[in-house]
């Protein structure tokens, strides 16, 4: 049974962490503490958090990590994200000085070597989605899959405090198809910012339609012969890597985390803030 009561908000880390970074990043100006570290990123993590915090108003909050540079998903497939190159300098040393900051505050890390942030918040979403109520904050949308009657995803907008909200109603409105299928349509069309490539010739629009029309991959291969020839085609010679990119696609909901609702509360009054203001000074 859900508790309509609590309320749990899970914080992409590294989406805010990043987009905080570049944000300020073309301007050169690198704020830094009295220890002569880089403090941009960081500064605007917490502006990014406070806002999030008044406007959902969560009764308990997780922050999520990305931890180490490869991932499970490297091992299926070594080019995973391999477009990628290294952080800038500048951030790298913001990585430690944004867990430091976030526990000020006193709100959880969580981090699993060799998984992404987005399996971490999945794993949790698995464990406490049909207890109670979750918000998604994040930069990315790829965690739409999430998206369920008590999961909502507050996709970062433009500026601090600015959010598009997505239910699984909305998405369904907007998309025609249910919150897991995403999955299928990014077998489809693989993603160029995570480095794989799905069938190549199949983009957004089309991969939308056919996964639409007959529901996953399954179906869509056991009906390849209703397709146009040149679809067919595509599909039957990039088979392997249509289901691998699903695979890559998929977050993973089994990661070995322990997280007890109860070290999650959030009383709302910011009591780690001067604390941060120290370290960032």
């Amino acid at each position: 049974m859900t508790n309509t009561h609590s309320h749990l908000l899970l914080v992409d880390g590294m989406a805010l962490l990043f987009r905080s970074f570049y944000a300020t990043a073309p301007s050169g100006q690198w704020m830094r503490n009295s220890r002569g570290v880089p403090t941009n990123a960081v500064h605007g993590l917490i502006r990014h958090l406070s806002a999030a915090l008044q406007t959902i108003r969560p009764t308990h909050v997780v922050c999520c990590w990305d931890m180490g540079s490869t991932t499970f998903r490297t091992e299926w497939f070594p080019d995973y994200k391999a477009n990628r190159g290294d952080p800038p300098p500048e951030l790298v040393p913001q990585f430690d000085l944004a867990k430091e900051a976030v526990a000020a505050l006193e709100i959880p890390n969580i981090g699993v070597l060799g998984a992404e942030a987005d399996d971490c918040i999945g794993t949790i979403v698995k464990q406490y989605g049909s207890l109670l109520n979750i918000s998604i904050l994040t930069g990315d949308r790829d965690l739409f899959q999430l998206l369920s009657p008590n999961v909502s995803v507050y996709l970062l907008a433009k500026g601090i405090g600015h959010y598009e909200v997505y239910t699984d109603d909305r998405f369904y409105e907007e998309k025609g198809l249910l919150p897991q299928q995403l999955v299928d349509v990014k077998a489809l069309m693989g993603d160029s910012s995570d480095n794989y490539p799905g069938v190549r010739g199949i983009g957004e629009k089309t991969a939308f339609k056919l996964i639409q029309q007959y529901g996953s991959i399954e179906g869509l291969v056991e009906n390849l012969e209703q397709l146009t020839k040149a679809q067919q085609k595509k599909i039957s010679e990039n088979l392997e890597m249509l289901y691998l990119s699903r695979k890559l696609a998929t977050i993973y909901c089994e990661i070995p985390l322990s997280l007890r609702l109860e070290e999650a509360k959030w009383t709302g009054d910011f009591v780690g803030l001067e604390k941060v203001k120290q370290m960032l000074a």
